[in-house]
């Protein structure tokens, strides 16, 4: 990895915070819909509309953020991002002890958290780019995977296991405390960074709010791989509160066991990400997308025939090694293959109009499916999205790909 040469210190801090937000993040693993559940008693539909509705408005809210972010320094901007994530998520629990919590401000930590999410990615994403050679872009990405799968895989045992010990808010504390080592992180990177220089001197226009849309579709390659990604991820995520109350609720499971059932699979996507690069290096960016794009879409449906018992978290363990796994090699290559498309200047907005899409997409489909479970029942609506998640494939690249400056074709 790498190609022999050392990262550097700035990459070491920056993989630093990444790990600490993302350790607190999967620690607090459907901490909202687990205290609506819990707490507040919320059933399937007020459970997805609390989802749906945060990440509708928190998008909304990001639209003017590329444009901001991408004309400031990015780690400035991911320093301010992590303070304002500690403070709203820091709220839930105060509200908690003094008997104050509501729905309502689940909704607003929501929308706050989805629009700070959607800012540190587009500059993190920017910062991670300037710091790293085009060439080591798989690598890099790679680490971070397989950094996501390690805190997917540990993360949601351990929250399961502090709310029966401490209580339904306790991975809520951990999440807040996790921004604030991230911030500390990303301010120990040191040295200089500029103030990036727009080429257009008039300043600030309403064009830039589509520059990076416009990005994205006038590239053949990036633009399939952009409904891909999309639908993929808006349809787990559409149906991951309906799996929490089918679950929790009619099948009987723990907490500590639903976090098992879904964080022990996740070592299938470390091993995925560590294989990443060298698959990369012996086929090919477009056959690794192909055939970890095609894997990761054949395991969905089999979640809506989830039993109750022993033989239910078996059957989700073995479902979710398949997705993870397919995903962990996938999402590295993705990742690098998209860094090294786009135009420096042009970065933050690209990555923050991908994110407001997919955001926006989850927010729509768990609505959507919200309704249908509240029609048709959890486990018909699980499988109707398990159906379509066979069709992706037909989203993903062919042809060969275009090969970013600084790389091999042997990589393409």
């Amino acid at each position: 990895m790498f190609a022999g040469r050392s990262p550097g210190r700035g990459f070491g801090w920056l993989w630093t915070a990444f790990a600490v937000s993302t350790f607190g993040t999967w620690i607090a693993f459907d901490a909202f819909p687990l205290i609506a559940i819990l707490v507040l008693h919320a059933g399937p539909a007020s459970v997805s509309a609390l989802a749906a509705t945060g990440l509708a408005i928190g998008t909304a809210v990001a639209v003017p953020l590329g444009p901001w972010v991408e004309f400031h320094r990015k780690r400035a901007v991911m320093i301010a991002m992590d303070l304002v994530r500690f403070a709203a998520t820091v709220s839930i629990p105060v509200a908690f002890a003094f008997g104050w919590l509501t729905v309502a401000q689940l909704l607003v930590v929501s929308i706050i958290v989805a629009t700070s999410d959607i800012a540190f990615r587009a500059a993190s994403g920017a910062c991670l780019k300037a710091m790293v050679q085009p060439e080591d872009l798989v690598a890099a990405n790679g680490r971070l995977e397989a950094t996501t799968w390690t805190a997917t895989a540990i993360g949601p045992p351990l929250g399961g296991a502090a709310i029966g010990l401490f209580g339904p808010v306790a991975t809520v504390i951990a999440n807040a405390l996790s921004f604030v080592l991230s911030a500390m992180a990303i301010g120990a990177i040191g040295g200089g960074e500029a103030v990036p220089v727009r080429r257009d001197p008039r300043g600030f226009r309403a064009a830039e709010l589509l520059a990076g849309w416009r990005t994205i579709l006038a590239h053949p390659v990036l633009r399939l791989l952009f409904f891909n990604t999309v639908l993929v991820n808006g349809l787990i995520m559409a149906t991951a509160p309906l799996l929490a109350v089918l679950m929790l609720g009619r099948l009987g499971f723990a907490p500590w066991q639903y976090g098992l059932a879904f964080g022990a699979p996740c070592i299938g996507g470390l091993i995925g990400a560590r294989l990443a690069p060298g698959l990369v290096a012996r086929f090919g960016q477009r056959n690794v997308l192909l055939a970890a794009g095609t894997l990761r879409a054949c395991w969905s449906l089999g979640l809506a025939f989830i039993p109750a018992g022993a033989a239910g978290i078996v059957l989700v363990m073995i479902l979710q090694l398949g997705i993870v796994t397919s995903v962990g090699v996938f999402n590295p290559v993705f990742a690098a293959y998209r860094l090294g498309q786009i135009e420096t200047d042009r970065t933050a907005r690209t990555l923050s109009a991908w994110s407001i899409t997919s955001n926006a997409t989850i927010a729509a489909l768990t609505a959507l499916w919200g309704v249908l479970a509240g029609v048709a029942g959890a486990r018909p609506a699980i499988a109707i999205a398990g159906l379509l998640m066979l069709a992706t494939p037909l989203l993903l690249p062919r042809r060969a790909l275009a090969v970013p400056r600084g790389l091999s074709t042997t990589a393409a």
